[in-house]
Formats: C-alpha cells, sequence, structure tokens
C-alpha cells in the first residue's frame, strides 16, 4: 500500500466511546469585575519598563 491507503473494512467497523467524555465548561472560570492597580510611575516611566522588557527577549 501506498502513502494515503487505507483498508475500507476498517472505515466501517469505526466506534465512538463517547459516552464516557465528560463535557468541558469553557465559562466556569468566567470573572465579571474589575481590576484596579495604583502606581507611582507615570504611563511614560511604564512604558519604558514594558519597552525594557520587550528588548530583552
Amino acid at each position: 500500500m501506498g502513502f494515503g491507503s487505507y483498508d475500507e473494512s476498517e472505515q466501517n467497523q469505526q466506534r465512538a466511546d463517547d459516552e464516557d467524555v465528560e463535557a468541558v465548561n469553557v465559562h466556569e472560570n468566567d470573572h465579571d469585575g474589575q481590576l484596579s492597580f495604583e502606581s507611582e510611575l507615570s504611563t511614560d516611566e511604564l512604558v519604558s519598563q514594558l519597552d525594557s522588557m520587550k528588548d530583552d527577549e
């Protein structure tokens, strides 16, 4: 058999075992709150720190 060949008889005997699979709740840890922080640094200083971290990579 070459690449991509398959036995068609195996295709008809496939079985799905979906009974034992648990569903995933993607909204289990959703958060609708707010985030805030206080900093003594100015926006320019924070941007400068971010730029230096990007340069380190």
